[in-house]
């Protein structure tokens, strides 16, 4: 009867220790999930400050690449390197700024950019911008019962602007660029200021800079066209003899479709021909620096320096002129500033409402990469492309030559100079849209 009584009273027992097993493990359980919560919200903000850094860090590099101070020699003595730099961390915060880490924008104290080569001479050449997200109040929900209200979270980017031809002047191994979204013009490797001078050094491709390409009193003073417009009256591109036996400054031949294919999208302006298609839109495949392209031999058209035109005014968002397109801003071109440029009446960002006409940008359809080749050896029908020229364009306008008919002259002012040298071999560094100097991260996510 005892024995009995007690086999009753252990059971019981294991009724009491099961019930508190299974509330200790609800206890474990709730406090991981909650924790858990934790955790991935912290694993969000990190994520977010990420992806805030690197936005910002690109931004920053950008304004670099489009400055024209990593083509300036100069850059350090005539003030473009500080302007520049200036600039460059004003837009880099408010890039970052305009993020939400935790569910809240950054504020200016949060945000830290600097310059890590900035005391080295590869900074002229291959500056290099870090930004520093550090948000210190990001709320817990659930550690708060261990006294934890808040977690730090902190993020890091560093992207660098890339001109191989002042990396080869630092004695370093120079690795060559591809840009995309080349036009068909390409340009024998001639100054437009005296003519005769060369753009870049074809061995080396170090910039020459004597005379100075890259700062023009007008824009209208350098004329960009193609070899057969010309004075050769409106049927001049027409012919099969019109592939000239000799080069000139700033005159250009057409690359074939074969090396420039036009885009399967590109702006509804655009008239139907595929060499009108690749100048108003984007050519998808890189250009790589020392690559062989082939040019235009046979007739071109009795439209072609109309085709010209109207593919120009319409990549510049022209109507008929200049002067509802962007253009450079004067107060602000080096030596005394980065290049900035105003937005025109019919700018997209513009026309949308979220800009407004007269703002400095820093980035503009009418900036484009045309390829240079060592005018030396005269082409064929091809060409070996020793570097690359940026530039801004304005519209032709209504310009006509002596026969009547368009001219097809565009109005360019140089941006940014890029060489390379002979036999560049990849691996390649891939250009960036319209740039031919390199924007890219360094620093892995």
């Amino acid at each position: 009867m005892r024995r009995a009584r007690h086999i009753s009273e252990r059971k019981s027992e294991q009724g009491i220790v099961i019930l508190i097993v299974a509330v200790v493990l609800l206890f474990v359980v709730g406090a991981m999930a909650a924790l858990s919560i934790d955790v991935v919200t912290v694993y969000t903000a990190r994520s977010e400050a990420q992806l805030a850094a690197d936005g910002a860090a690109l931004a920053g590099a950008r304004v670099l690449a489009s400055s024209g101070m990593t083509s300036d020699p100069n850059a350090a003595t005539d003030g473009l390197r500080d302007s520049t730099r200036a600039l460059g961390e004003t837009i880099a915060s408010r890039v970052a700024m305009s993020n939400e880490v935790g569910g809240r924008a950054l504020t200016a104290g949060e945000v830290n950019v600097s310059w890590p080569n900035l005391g080295d001479t590869s900074f002229l050449t291959n500056p290099r911008i870090t930004v520093r997200i550090t948000r210190n109040d990001l709320p817990t929900f659930f550690a708060r019962i261990w006294g934890k209200t808040t977690v730090p979270v902190q993020a890091t980017a560093t992207a660098e602007t890339y001109n191989p031809s002042g990396a080869n002047a630092l004695g370093g191994p120079v690795i060559p660029v591809a840009p995309t979204c080349v036009k068909p013009w390409v340009l024998p490797n001639l100054n437009p200021i005296d003519g005769t001078s060369q753009i870049v050094d074809p061995t080396t491709g170090s910039i020459n800079n004597s005379p100075g390409i890259l700062v023009n009193t007008d824009i209208s003073g350098t004329l960009l066209e193609s070899v057969c417009s010309r004075g050769t009256g409106p049927t001049g591109c027409n012919t099969s003899t019109w592939f000239p036996g000799t080069v000139a400054a700033w005159k250009f031949y057409p690359g074939a479709q074969s090396s420039f294919a036009a885009p399967t999208v590109f702006p509804s302006c655009t008239g139907g021909s595929s060499y009108e298609q690749s100048v108003a839109g984007c050519v998808q495949a890189p250009i790589a620096c020392g690559s062989t392209v082939n040019l235009e031999s046979g007739p071109l058209g009795t439209g072609f320096t109309r085709q010209t035109a109207d593919a120009v005014n319409c990549l510049t968002h022209a109507t008929s002129n200049a002067s509802d397109a962007d253009s450079v801003d004067l107060a602000s071109r080096p030596p005394s500033g980065p290049y900035q440029f105003l937005a025109g009446t019919n700018n997209p960002l513009v026309q949308a409402g979220t800009l407004a006409s007269s703002t400095d940008i820093t980035v503009s359809d009418s900036i484009v990469t045309v390829p240079i080749f060592d005018q030396s050896s005269l082409p064929t029908t091809t060409a070996t492309v020793i570097g690359f020229v940026q530039l801004f364009l304005n519209s032709d306008g209504n310009e006509t030559n002596s026969n009547g008919a368009n001219s097809g002259r565009i109005k360019t002012e140089v941006i940014n100079v890029v060489g390379c040298k002979n036999g560049a071999n990849p691996p390649y560094i891939l250009g960036n849209g319209s740039s031919p100097v390199a924007v890219r991260l360094i620093t892995s996510p």
